[in-house]
């Protein structure tokens, strides 16, 4: 297959590339730095904003699949504002969805994030809902994938944790409560390539893919529906039915299991951040010991900083208080076993131990 990554460059992106060169397919990275990315020599890359157009509208000829990765951090606060998120998810995927549907793009995949929703209370989950809205209501066939925080060489959120906590003793909001369920790159990235191949694997196959949770109002015993209605947490209940998807059929005639279909994925346990702080520092030996910061205290401080230009705003003030888990694993899907998938603490090398406080202070 033809398929174009937007926003091929980066962390998932150069992953997704290389997991799909060697799976045979040929494969064009689009971004506005394409020669920064670690990709492979048979990856063609393309320069390309979103936000523009015609910057990124050739780039779209002749694909059978596009996913659109494109995002800004949901850790900081973007320059130019929160209205950057709207411009780039919003924007940039109503641009995407366009190009595609211009050219007769057969499969269009595209990242969201977990709990987005156009009625959430953060401009970045805000934004990525809206985005999951022009998806859906295109003409194209199109999955979904909402993941929770992922890791992996070049990732954001040891990076993250390191800016937030210190090692043997950090104060944490809540003292770190907040539930992560941390999913390695290598981990998703295949089950993207899946998507776009139509594969299930046994698990699939076996229990089939309407195990997948599915967004909107629809009708649940018509198979030509889009999605079934979603609640997220801070999202309720959205009054607008998905559009129904036409589901095309391959060369071979077989249909793409994954069409129409929102994937929620996480990794294989959940764990508080302040367990997250304790393996990240382990890593390098420095043991940490946390120190609870009341909520509202840490909401005052988040959002003054942000008022004065700091990296941290009060809607980051606002995910602290959200699990970043998800109710049901939707790997299943994709024939993954949870007991399959890599954890934090296998893939830095440390003692899982080290995540406990008794360990942390020895």
């Amino acid at each position: 297959m033809n398929v174009l990554v937007v926003g091929g460059s980066g962390f998932v992106g150069s992953n997704l590339c290389r997991e799909l060169v060697e799976r045979g397919h040929e494969v064009a990275a689009l971004s506005r730095n394409p020669d920064e990315g670690d990709l492979p020599a048979e990856v063609e890359r393309l320069s390309g904003d979103v936000t523009a157009y015609d910057s990124i509208e050739a780039a779209f000829e002749g694909r059978d699949a596009v996913v659109n990765l494109v995002a800004l951090s949901p850790l900081f606060k973007p320059s130019g504002g929160n209205e950057r998120h709207f411009e780039v998810h919003l924007g940039g995927t109503e641009n995407c969805v366009r190009a595609a549907e211009e050219h007769g793009v057969g499969h269009l995949v595209q990242m969201s994030g977990i709990h987005a929703s156009p009625t959430a209370d953060t401009a970045y989950l805000k934004s990525k809902g809206e985005a999951e809205e022009a998806v859906r209501q295109s003409s194209l066939d199109w999955t979904i994938f909402r993941p929770t925080v992922l890791f992996g060489e070049g990732d954001e959120i040891r990076s993250f944790t390191k800016l937030v906590a210190t090692p043997y003793l950090t104060p944490l909001p809540g003292g770190g409560e907040q539930q992560f369920q941390l999913m390695w790159i290598e981990d998703f990235v295949p089950l993207m390539a899946d998507a776009i191949e139509g594969e299930t694997g046994d698990l699939g196959e076996e229990e089939g893919v309407e195990t997948a949770e599915e967004s909107d109002a629809g009708d649940d015993d018509d198979a030509a529906e889009a999605a079934d209605e979603d609640e997220t947490e801070e999202g309720g209940e959205e009054d607008e039915e998905a559009t129904e998807v036409e589901v095309d059929e391959d060369a071979d005639g077989d249909v793409n299991p994954h069409v129409g279909k929102i994937y929620e994925v996480g990794g294989p346990e959940v764990q508080s951040f302040a367990e997250v702080v304790r393996l990240t520092w382990a890593a390098e030996n420095k043991p940490t010991s946390v120190v609870p910061v009341p909520m509202a205290l840490a909401d005052v401080g988040l959002s003054v900083l942000g008022s004065i230009g700091g990296p941290l705003g009060s809607d980051q003030a606002k995910s602290l208080r959200k699990d970043l888990i998800v109710e049901h694993n939707d790997i299943d899907a994709f024939g993954v076993d949870p007991e399959d998938l890599t954890t934090y603490a296998e893939y830095l090398g440390v003692d899982p131990a080290a995540a406990q406080p008794d360990r942390a202070r020895a």
